[in-house]
């Protein structure tokens, strides 16, 4: 595979060949952010640096050497050569030995530059970047400024954008790299495509077509690592990445040694909020997908991304047909938390042992309880006295948990406007009922029901605060 670097520009002393360590290393030091370690013994395996050259003519850079270092080996005297090579091997610590979650806990108030040093140094030829063609590019340009030889890699779907296509070239000529491209496999593509057409992601849902198209190529690219690095933050989707921690074991994927434990995964800018990556983009002039100043600000492929109206958050532009849980593609799967505890009966009410009850949630004496015959009266109704907002929940659910105090809050600012709340428990047996006549994808859905049509409106955003549900009524009543 092609490989992304980027080498130091500080001009090379002149150096006599009978020169130094110490003075070789001080070379290598050049041009960039003083290094966490860069230098580290290790008797087991001897460097995690495999010194290659290009294979493909024509390729902007020959060596994953930087050129301070390639040309001080080369006037290095034979007496000091095996020391100089030493000094190039980034080997800081073997990656099993590390203990990761206590790592991310140190790290949790470091810079991204300085977690980027951190991993590019202690995997060096064995990490790569995970580009997207979005603020992502944030990471090439961290990357850059360590002064550490680097790759990036990037999934071509097949259905990206023409504009994150031409961004690519444009990323590629601006830092001097190739980009690693992975491809889906053409049979599995034709396969799906010949039967179930181009867009059965609309219909099924997008985890298929990810499958195809972006997790398997992304696990054949994951496959030649030790770790990789992504573009992860808390703030992107508050449903499943506000945990995500600066460093982990990838609770998803297989390394080169393959089996569990064998990757690990780098989220340099995971405590970053969104404007500040931008803010540093603005401000080190780094160029950006021309699409952000269309209003989208998560990029995927082009039939699954949309641009966000002012106010939206950014996840919303993604498979805006599907509800806030399925807002991941499969990359990053390991951040969606399995919800094992919890079986439901007809009632929803029992864990998976049958030793407990859950407890019901949503109660008011404001918001109404439905029942089947309740919603389906409700369902019927052409000319209602009055409009209806209702949610279809599972008492079990994180996320309808997380949403009732809003919800309850709803209540107490409706009572006395015209407008009844409800409630109807659409797990168990009524799950069935509720996907089929009330629109149900994921929990909670919320339906608003209008005075004078019998159709129910879905509530189509993420943000379940008051003033977003408020604006959801107010625009339908």
């Amino acid at each position: 595979m092609a490989m992304a670097l980027a080498s130091p520009s500080t001009a090379i002393p002149a150096t006599r060949s009978n020169a130094s360590p110490s003075s070789i290393k001080s070379v290598l030091m050049m041009g960039g952010v003083q290094p966490v370690d860069r230098v580290s013994y290790s008797r087991r395996r001897r460097s995690v640096v495999r010194p290659v050259r290009a294979a493909v003519e024509g390729r902007r850079n020959e060596s994953i050497v930087p050129a301070a270092v390639a040309a001080a080996a080369a006037i290095a005297a034979p007496s000091v050569a095996s020391e100089v090579e030493e000094v190039v091997k980034v080997n800081v610590q073997e990656h099993e030995d590390v203990d990761y979650d206590k790592l991310a806990k140190e790290l949790e108030n470091a810079s991204p530059l300085g977690i980027m040093d951190r991993a590019l140094a202690q995997f060096g030829n064995d990490i790569a970047i995970a580009f997207s063609g979005a603020e992502d590019v944030a990471l090439i340009e961290y990357a850059k400024l360590t002064g550490r030889p680097f790759r990036v890699f990037s999934l071509d779907t097949g259905r990206l954008n023409p504009e994150t296509y031409r961004f690519f070239d444009t990323v590629e000529k601006h830092y001097n790299i190739h980009i690693e491209y992975m491809f889906p496999d053409a049979v599995e593509v034709q396969t799906l495509v010949r039967s179930k057409g181009l867009f059965s992601f609309y219909e099924d849902g997008h985890q298929e077509c990810c499958r195809v198209r972006k997790v398997r190529p992304l696990r054949r690219a994951l496959s030649g690592l030790r770790a990789w690095i992504t573009g992860q933050r808390k703030d992107q989707s508050p449903g499943t990445r506000s945990e995500v921690p600066i460093v982990q074991v990838d609770p998803a994927f297989e390394g080169l040694d393959g089996g569990a434990g064998s990757l690990v995964k780098w989220n340099p800018v995971a405590n970053v909020k969104g404007n500040d990556i931008w803010n540093f983009l603005r401000t080190m002039d780094v160029p950006v997908n021309t699409l952000h100043s269309q209003g989208y600000i998560s990029i995927g492929c082009e039939p699954c991304t949309r641009p966000v109206l002012p106010g939206q958050h950014e996840r919303e532009g993604r498979w805006w047909w599907e509800d806030a849980k399925a807002k991941e593609c499969g990359l990053h799967k390991g951040n969606l938390k399995q919800d094992n505890s919890v079986q439901v009966n007809g009632n929803g009410r029992l864990h998976a042992n049958g030793s407990a009850t859950i407890p019901d949630i949503f109660q008011s004496e404001n918001l109404v309880t439905l029942n089947r015959v309740g919603i389906e009266n409700l369902l019927r109704l052409e000319n209602r006295r009055e409009p209806w907002i209702v949610v279809l929940y599972a008492p079990w659910c994180q996320f309808c948990q997380a949403m009732e105090a809003s919800f309850l809050e709803l209540a107490d600012v409706l009572v006395g406007s015209g407008v009844k709340v409800g409630k109807f428990q659409a797990d168990g047996d009524q799950k069935a009922f509720a996907q089929k006549e009330l629109q149900l994808g994921s929990f909670p859905t919320i339906l608003f029901f209008p005075k004078h049509s019998s159709r129910p409106v879905k509530y189509p955003s993420e943000k379940r605060d008051v003033d977003s549900l408020m604006a959801f009524i107010n625009a339908l009543r």
